[in-house]
């Protein structure tokens, strides 16, 4: 499991995510002193190639592929490894419309809980 990437200082500065996690984001550190761009041990450590995901897991949420959908035509082709994403454009109507219909097919919605119908 990788390690979460901090900016140093978040756990010093309220600006920069002390008690807000999402202000919590990795910036290079860049200070002339600084120990976390020195590698120094027993300071948060650095994003680097050896953090990667295995290929066969990138990209995926839950395990499941994700798939960016707009119109009924789209979720008819798509299976139960596929995790149902939809579109910022949609109206309120046609994502009802599309949702109902994912539920009767058993497909997983991003942000729509399984139990609602």
């Amino acid at each position: 499991m990788k390690p979460r990437f901090l900016r140093s200082d978040t756990v010093r500065l309220l600006r920069l995510g002390k008690k807000r996690r999402k202000l919590q984001k990795w910036r290079r550190p860049r200070g002339r002193h600084s120990k976390i761009r020195r590698k120094r041990v027993g300071y948060p450590v650095q994003p680097g190639i050896g953090y990667g995901s295995k290929l066969s897991i990138r990209g995926l949420i839950k395990g499941k592929e994700p798939v960016l959908v707009e119109t009924l035509k789209q979720l008819n082709s798509l299976s139960k490894n596929n995790l149902v994403i939809l579109s910022r454009r949609l109206g309120a109507k046609k994502r009802i419309e599309i949702v109902k219909h994912a539920h009767s097919k058993g497909l997983s919605i991003q942000g729509v809980k399984e139990n609602t119908k």
